[in-house]
């Protein structure tokens, strides 16, 4: 689970993400992509403020233009390097049931640093770079 801080009426209040928060967060922005809100590697002030509205809309969370943007990296982050583990090691399986990636245990102690994809299932169906 990610959070981050912000601000309100001089308290600290964290976003609490779960799966139903992360994949409307997601959903809206392949819909700001679509709409040309992402021209590059970045949304456009319009497409944050999009984004931001939106997710309230839906959620009725008011998150910062800073929350979600360290959402967003932490999905992307964790979507590059899902990718790598399922495309690029040999020995690797794929469980779609539990979505997690089945490996042995020799495999996850040499790669200590990914081992938290061991049983955490992933978000594979967003896209992005």
């Amino acid at each position: 689970m990610s959070t981050s801080a912000v601000e309100v009426s001089g308290e600290t209040v964290k976003a609490m993400w779960d799966k139903r928060l992360t994949k409307i967060f997601y959903d809206i922005c392949i819909k700001e992509i679509l709409k040309g809100n992402r021209p590059g590697t970045h949304f456009t002030k319009d497409g944050w403020l999009k984004i931001m509205t939106n997710f309230e809309k839906e959620t009725g969370k008011g998150f910062s233009q800073r929350q979600l943007k360290n959402r967003w990296d932490a999905l992307k982050k964790e979507w590059k390097a899902w990718k790598k583990l399922k495309g690029e090691d040999i020995g690797l399986g794929w469980n779609p049931i539990k979505r997690t990636v089945d490996a042995s245990d020799d495999w996850w102690e040499s790669r200590l640093q990914l081992k938290n994809f061991e049983l955490r299932a992933l978000i594979p169906n967003l896209k992005g770079s």
